[in-house]
């Protein structure tokens, strides 16, 4: 049947039988943190797969790290390298071998575990690639060894893969959430945090809720989740896949690797991922289709701020979300529904399901509530990276004093017309102020800031003389941060640093 669930309390797509202890939800007084670039934390799985095998691994930051220690662990000959030698001696302190993979010998490697952040294919293969690809080395990453450590040692064990253009990082610290919230253990890493084999190993009982990029898709050709999700899908990091053909391909594989018994959850509000759905349902394998625009006949929908499940023509009632602000936004109803979808997969209750979507903390920059000065709001919404990203902000409120650029992303902020009316006035930093300001041109007032310390203090003003009954101050900045920071925490950590100091800050 399309779209079919497990009952509630039942199997998962595993077929594992899990036991809920009762247990209150446990709230975050904090926003949860997003990801963490790979941390590694220094305890690893063991990764028997390759004992005896000599693998290399290049990129030793904190996945390639933990990818290193954990095959050494698991017996593997191990020698590493990075391009940066402070991140080589690091490898050393930590008794990781290192050699610069150019003068090693390849006839005698099993494989090269690439960390993510290292070009695959776009705008050219890495020269450790081209190295592999020559010798017929195969080249993978640390959540493929994860898949193949988890079917040598717990097959059984529950393991929750999300990825998307936009919203997997909420989505992800959402299930995990919900998990921790009924007394399981839940297993929260990949691209959100820790490095994956960081984390506890699968074992029964113990759930895996992994946030996966699309880099690491990439080099995971065996991922398995028991219960997989793909939110959405819109253009984005086409300087590392070429086309967004390319790019929606490697995130379907996450679908694909589903398995039959298994739980695909498919977002089909944009036409990559409805087709998506429909080739897996041609492949004769269930999908669980989920939607915030329309009514569906069979999966799980969104109506009037309540999420449904509808089966054999019946509806049912699995949780209310309206008032619940950690989830404002037709964005976060997109989540909620898919993290639902997953929590019922694996055996929530509607109930837990609900008491858990009350209790959930939100994401810091993602819609970050960071501070009132009367009736101003500032929101750190530094998470918006892409011009998709920040229309899920703008749709949220209606009087904005807006935060934007950075280092643009293709198409700028054309898309973004149709929230011009909310726009009170924009203030630009980074590489794209200039064109942003040409597309915004009369229609919307705007300065040319330079800097987010420049922009705030005229936001700040600005609304502050609002007639509006909630003005906004919003950083949601539709561009990558490199321009001026290291990543989009640190953008996200300086806004919040910045509105705390206000005077008068609440």
């Amino acid at each position: 049947m399309r779209g079919s669930l497990p009952p509630c309390g039942g199997e998962t797509g595993r077929g594992l039988v899990l036991s809920l202890r009762a247990a209150g939800p446990r709230p975050h007084p904090k926003p949860l943190p997003t990801r963490g670039r790979g941390k590694f934390v220094g305890v690893v799985i063991p990764v028997t797969t390759f004992a005896g095998q000599r693998v290399a691994v290049f990129g030793l930051g904190g996945s390639g790290l933990a990818s290193a220690s954990a095959l050494v662990a698991g017996g593997a000959d191990v020698v590493a390298y990075d391009d940066d030698a402070q991140s080589v001696a690091k490898a050393g302190a930590a008794g990781i071998r290192t050699a610069d993979l150019r003068r090693i010998d390849w006839s005698r490697l099993t494989a090269l575990i690439l960390a993510p952040g290292v070009p695959l294919t776009h705008p050219a293969p890495h020269w450790s690639v081209q190295l592999a690809h020559t010798a017929g080395v195969a080249v993978i990453g640390d959540v493929e060894l994860f898949c193949r450590e988890r079917r040598a040692s717990a097959p059984g064990a529950p393991f929750v893969a999300i990825t998307g253009t936009n919203g997997k990082s909420t989505t992800t610290a959402l299930v995990a959430h919900l998990v921790n919230s009924v007394g399981m253990d839940a297993q929260m890493g990949g691209n959100i945090g820790t490095a994956i084999l960081s984390l506890a190993p699968p074992q029964a009982g113990r759930v895996h809720v992994i946030e996966c990029s699309s880099y690491q898709i990439d080099l995971a050709p065996t991922l398995d989740p028991s219960v997989g999700i793909l939110i959405n899908l819109s253009e984005d990091h086409l300087d590392r896949h070429g086309t967004m053909r390319h790019y929606a391909a490697v995130k379907e594989r996450l679908i694909t690797g589903v398995p039959g018994d298994g739980t695909a959850i498919v977002g089909v509000d944009d036409d990559w991922c409805r087709a998506v759905a429909q080739r897996r349902e041609q492949a004769g394998k269930p999908v669980t289709r989920v939607s915030v625009r329309q009514v569906l006949r069979d999966g799980i929908h969104v109506e009037n701020a309540r999420i449904v499940r509808t089966a054999a023509g019946k509806d049912s009632l699995v949780a209310e979300i309206g008032g619940i602000g950690s989830l404002r936004g037709l964005h976060n109803a997109q989540n909620a529904a898919c993290a639902s979808a997953a929590a019922l997969a694996l055996g929530l209750t509607p109930a837990a399901i609900q008491s858990g979507l009350r209790s959930f903390p939100g994401l810091a920059h993602r819609m970050e509530q960071v501070g009132r000065r009367g009736k101003v709001l500032f929101v750190n919404d530094s998470k918006a990276t892409n011009a998709d990203s920040a229309a899920q902000a703008l749709a949220c409120f209606d009087e904005i004093f807006w935060i934007a650029g950075g280092k643009p992303k293709t198409g700028g902020i054309e898309s973004l017309r149709t929230f011009f009316p909310r726009i009170r006035k924009a203030y630009l930093i980074g590489e794209a102020a200039n064109d942003f300001a040409a597309t915004l041109g009369a229609t919307v007032p705007h300065e040319m800031d330079g800097t987010l310390d420049r922009a705030l203090a005229s936001a700040a003003r600005d609304a502050e003389s609002s007639p509006a009954k909630e003005p906004v101050v919003l950083l949601s900045p539709a561009c990558a941060s490199f321009d001026q920071y290291r990543n989009f925490e640190i953008r996200g950590d300086a806004f919040r640093a910045l509105v705390r100091a206000l005077p008068g800050i609440k």
